[in-house]
């Protein structure tokens, strides 16, 4: 049998491979089975090498960012642009500061082991008051009707925004098996997307169910001379307007404009 000629082979495989990409496209979307998705990058911006990411979210063209490590916590308001603080209020030396949630006019910010979160004015930074919960404090994020809290276990509490009570508790599974390490969270979407602390991972969550809908890949962003100095991806913004993302790290010198795809 002769063999096919140049331009029939290459047809063939041009054919081979539309086949393979729509068969994993079918598989993508097949009920319950989570999409894999990569963080592409738009633009990479400016970010403070000593901040210790552990919330971060975007309101009016600007980031606030709450950042840990014992005498070095601090609540800030930071330009996207140039990575300036334009207003920062620093945490008691005994305070390990964590996850970050904009309530209207309001901020919470949670401690780590201190059982205690701090009510802020959004423009002043002045305390409004505290709240209390019985767990460590990691993540925190605002979908619009409550606040969720994560702990760094397999499961998410959903608060109050005005009291901060529990008012129940999300189990997050991906395809079946319990996700632990939840760490910064961000409401985005009708979704709730979380760091998975320790690795390049960001899963996207259905609230009302805790299934993973989506495992999102953000290896890379870093060279490798710049990870030497720099801790783990912490740090998820959404900014509605434009409909994309921010991701920055603990010790990061820099902070990603990224959809994910």
């Amino acid at each position: 049998m002769a063999r096919p000629g140049p331009l029939r082979a290459l047809l063939a495989l041009f054919v081979v491979l539309c086949a393979m990409l729509l068969a994993a496209r079918c598989r993508a979307a097949e009920p319950g089975r989570p999409a894999r998705l990569r963080a592409r990058v738009l633009r990479v911006l400016p970010h403070d090498p000593a901040a210790y990411t552990q919330g971060l979210l975007w309101h009016r063209g600007e980031l606030y960012e709450s950042t840990g490590q014992y005498g070095s916590s601090r609540l800030r308001r930071v330009a996207l642009e140039t990575g300036e603080v334009l207003r920062e209020r620093r945490l008691a030396d005994s305070v390990f500061g964590e996850g970050l949630a904009r309530v209207g006019d309001r901020l919470i910010q949670l401690s780590w082991q201190s059982r205690r979160g701090w009510v802020w004015d959004l423009e002043t930074f002045e305390e409004l008051g505290q709240v209390t919960y019985d767990s460590e404090g990691w993540g925190l994020c605002h979908d619009g009707s409550r606040l969720w809290m994560s702990d760094g276990s397999d499961r998410l509490v959903s608060r109050d925004p005005g009291t901060f009570a529990a008012l129940g508790e999300l189990a997050v599974t991906f395809e079946g098996r319990p996700v632990p390490q939840l760490n910064e969270l961000e409401c985005a979407e009708g979704w709730i997307y979380a760091n998975v602390y320790g690795t390049d991972q960001i899963v996207r969550i259905d609230p009302v169910t805790g299934a993973v809908t989506a495992l999102i890949d953000a290896s890379g962003l870093l060279a490798a001379e710049e990870r030497e100095s720099a801790d783990v991806l912490n740090g998820i913004a959404y900014d509605p307007d434009r409909e994309l993302f921010y991701l920055t790290g603990k010790l990061w010198p820099r902070l990603f404009e990224v959809v994910f795809e």
